[in-house]
């Protein structure tokens, strides 16, 4: 709370009709703000996210690799095998092609 009573107190104030507007870009909103995304978008962004994990952990692994025996590398074996699952699915659904 006192941090933002501070920054409330130190911030500059500069009110005019540009800052409230949505847009500070200068350009005015056109059209409806509901706007529909194909589904593929979210698929792309869960794949992402699956693959991204598999960085997230390939690299301290590989970094950790001999200290951690044949038990590291049975673990990550196993990881690897579910992701490529993922991946396989995503393949047979045709999830990564674009019309």
């Amino acid at each position: 709370m006192v941090s933002l009573g501070a920054a409330s107190l130190l911030r500059p104030s500069r009110p005019f009709d540009e800052k409230l507007k949505s847009y500070e870009c200068g350009a005015d909103p056109v059209g409806d703000a509901w706007v529909q995304f194909p589904v593929g978008f979210y698929l792309v962004a869960l794949l992402f996210i699956i693959f991204d994990a598999l960085a997230v952990f390939l690299f301290p692994w590989i970094l950790a690799l001999r200290g951690l025996g044949m038990w590291g590398i049975w673990t990550m074996l196993m990881f690897l095998s579910i992701l490529s699952l993922g991946w396989i699915y995503a393949y047979r659904e045709r999830i990564l092609e674009w019309q």
